[in-house]
This record gives structure tokens, C-alpha cells and sequence, in this order.
């Protein structure tokens, strides 16, 4: 089973609240959102370790809901682990306030708690609890002053900043053989 579906495991237990203390970003524009995405750091989960030059897509589906596709380059196989679900707003489309499930009717929250919102270049995401937090640019690198202000809000949120994760995002070099 590749890294990525390891997300299942997320989102059955998973619930679709926001951590205490924490307010979604209102203002949200689901059109300027959509596209790709780098990750910039993140806190530890098993279904990211080992992968480098993670980036999520999104899109929309016919149907009226956004396609996830979160992407990795596993180093030990060399090989691209792939995970693609489905999310739908929990409330209204102008709060970053999302539900994500990558199988069935099993659903994780994807709450948007820190945005650009002039050029929506980088954003900060939490799920449920304090234990999970991403920092995700369009770029593969964020410039050195925005990335500590994000860690230093990141902190007073009170998630644990000192154990954050920065993956490689060398996009030029080929995937491990």
C-alpha cells in the first residue's frame, strides 16, 4: 500500500472540527485556491515519511466538489505515491473550513487557518487537533521572512513548531532508482 492512502487511517479517526483556539480564514476564494500546491513543512504522520517533493492538486469534479491529488516521491522505492480524494466545504465557500475523504463516506477536516489572501502564494493548514499542520506554497520555496512569520504564528497557535518537517522539493533531480 503506498504511503499516501496511509491517509485512510487519518480520516477514519479524524473528525471535522477545528482546534480550540483556532478560527478559520474567512474571504475564502475556492477559484484562486485551485491548482497546485508545495510542501513547505509539516508535522509527523506515517503516511508521509520517506517521500520528498510532496505537492497537492486541486481541482473540481463534475459534480461540484474539489479533486485532491497529494503527491510524493517515495526515496526508498524511487517511485511517485499518489493518494486522490474528494472535499467539500463544511459551511460556506468563503470559509476555509473543508471536509476531505481519500475513501468512502470516511471524512477528515482540512481547516485553511492562515492564507495569502492578496496572491494566495502560501497557506497554513490544521486538521482536527494540533497534531497535524502543513504549510503549503505555489512555489517549491517560500522567502525566509514569510516562512518564520508563518512558524511564529504557527507557535503562539500552539503547534509544536520545533518538530516540524521541511521536505526536499528539488525539482530538477530525478526520483531516486
Amino acid at each position: 500500500m503506498k504511503k499516501l492512502t496511509f491517509i485512510l487511517l487519518l480520516l477514519l479517526t479524524g473528525c471535522l472540527g477545528v482546534p480550540e483556539g483556532i478560527k478559520v480564514v474567512d474571504g475564502f476564494e475556492l477559484s484562486r485556491y485551485l491548482g497546485k500546491w508545495y510542501e513547505i513543512a509539516r508535522l509527523d504522520h506515517s503516511f508521509e515519511r520517506g517521500l520528498e517533493r510532496i505537492s497537492a492538486e486541486y481541482s473540481m469534479n463534475p459534480d461540484g466538489s474539489v479533486k485532491v491529488i497529494n503527491s510524493g516521491f517515495n526515496t526508498e522505492s524511487g517511485e511517485l505515491d499518489q493518494a486522490e480524494g474528494k472535499a467539500y466545504f463544511i459551511d460556506s465557500p468563503q470559509k476555509g473550513s473543508l471536509k476531505v475523504s481519500f475513501f468512502g463516506p470516511f471524512y477528515g477536516s482540512y481547516n485553511i487557518i492562515e492564507l495569502d489572501k492578496k496572491h494566495y502564494t502560501y497557506v497554513m493548514l490544521t486538521g482536527p487537533n494540533r497534531d497535524y499542520f502543513w504549510i503549503l506554497s505555489r512555489t517549491p520555496t517560500l522567502p525566509q521572512a514569510t516562512l518564520d512569520r508563518l512558524l511564529e504564528k504557527a507557535k503562539q497557535l500552539g503547534f509544536a513548531t520545533d518538530q516540524l518537517i521541511f521536505p526536499k522539493q528539488n525539482l530538477a533531480a530525478q526520483p531516486p532508482k
